[in-house]
């Protein structure tokens, strides 16, 4: 089922959460909000599953009212068919795998067979049928987030809510069990919100993401449109650009790093006011691998750092800027530090965007739903 939310407002006395905000997620899409800690992505969330009660607005699932602030109406959480993967596991450790999953159908009052068949299909769903017997506090962390979203499956619910349900668990099994959320959500064909402050997440398990800032979505779309376009320097420094430079303009096609004789070609733009050229590390040329056409620069070798699969060099371009570079394990730079290098900079590998929206060029990106396919 599709959401629709419209004018949503959160209000703590003085301090506001979510700013009229609106956004519609299609029937079937996983839609991810992403931002830093405070933007207002979980008050969102919130709102959706009843755990607020918003100030204004109005929050529909399937043309279903779930909350109009004009109309009073205010539909409790256990009302709404939503179910909802917490950063904590919330299960109960005295109660067996089975148990735990069987837990909402029984407060439903289900009959017996209805709940042992639909525990047994979504613990087969999850990969976790031959753990039905075993009591839930014997479980890894991974296993117990795994019953966590067996247990919000199982109710055949008509959205799921997942609040950074990841965050928990160490970097190769998150890896792993993201995966296994994207390919669960795909089969389900299950409309989802996802909530996380990690970029790489966010690519991965979205259809569309929502960035947000200050309590609303400042750009939404695809995860490569929002990857390769961000509209602000903002984005572009929460997304992982990791070179962001104060700029001045010269002509649509050409500015000056601040403070510093250093001029760079760049894609066209349109803007005034504060401006930042960004360029991604792994868009830089170095050493050999400097092409005629791009932007020649000379500059100190600061640090090198091998990686594994790739390596990371720091290099003084002016007194006030360096810039990052991220080259391939298999064409390492030889210069040591404090040695003079040649680096050179695609003009279309360099945006320049105002540093908030809305300041001077880029508005929020039209929110248009993905439809899943069937």
């Amino acid at each position: 089922m599709d959401i629709r939310i419209e004018g949503l407002t959160l209000r703590y006395g003085e301090a506001v959460a979510v700013r009229n905000l609106d956004l519609t997620v299609g029937d079937g899409e996983s839609l991810v909000l992403l931002g830093e800690s405070g933007c207002g992505k979980t008050s969102t969330m919130r709102c959706i599953a009843g755990l607020e009660r918003p100030s204004a607005g109005r929050i529909a699932i399937g043309g279903d009212v779930l909350f109009d602030g004009e109309r009073n109406i205010d539909r409790p959480p256990h009302k709404r068919n939503i179910g909802m993967v917490f950063q904590s596991y919330a299960i109960w450790p005295h109660m067996t795998v089975f148990e735990n999953v069987a837990f909402p159908l029984s407060m439903q009052r289900v009959c017996k067979a209805d709940i042992a068949r639909r525990v047994r299909e979504t613990l087969e769903l999850v990969g976790l049928a031959e753990f039905a017997d075993r009591g839930a506090s014997m479980l890894s962390g991974g296993q117990m987030q795994r019953v966590a979203l067996a247990r919000s499956v199982v109710m055949e619910p008509s959205v799921m809510l997942l609040d950074e349900p990841l965050s928990n668990l160490d970097a190769r099994l998150r890896h792993r069990l993201r995966g296994d959320l994207r390919e669960l959500q795909t089969r389900l064909g299950l409309t989802s919100v996802y909530v996380t402050h990690d970029q790489e997440e966010a690519l991965a398990l979205a259809d569309r993401i929502a960035m947000m800032q200050h309590g609303r979505i400042v750009q939404i779309g695809r995860p490569n449109e929002i990857y390769a376009k961000p509209l602000s320097a903002s984005i572009a420094d929460f997304l992982g650009v990791g070179n962001i430079l104060p700029v001045q303009a010269l002509d649509s096609t050409g500015v000056r790093i601040a403070d510093s004789a250093v001029t760079l070609s760049v894609a066209p733009y349109d803007g005034a006011g504060e401006l930042k050229a960004c360029i991604r590390g792994e868009d830089i040329a170095v050493g050999d691998d400097v092409e005629p056409g791009m932007n020649v620069l000379e500059g100190k070798l600061l640090t090198k750092e091998f990686l594994g699969a790739s390596a990371t060099y720091r290099v003084a371009i002016a007194d006030t800027a360096e810039l990052e570079i991220i080259g391939g394990k298999h064409r390492q730079l030889t210069a040591a530090p404090g040695d003079t290098v040649r680096i050179g900079i695609p003009a279309d590998a360099v945006q320049v965007l105002p540093h908030e929206v809305g300041q001077s060029t880029g508005q929020p990106q039209a929110a248009t739903p993905v439809q899943a396919a069937s």
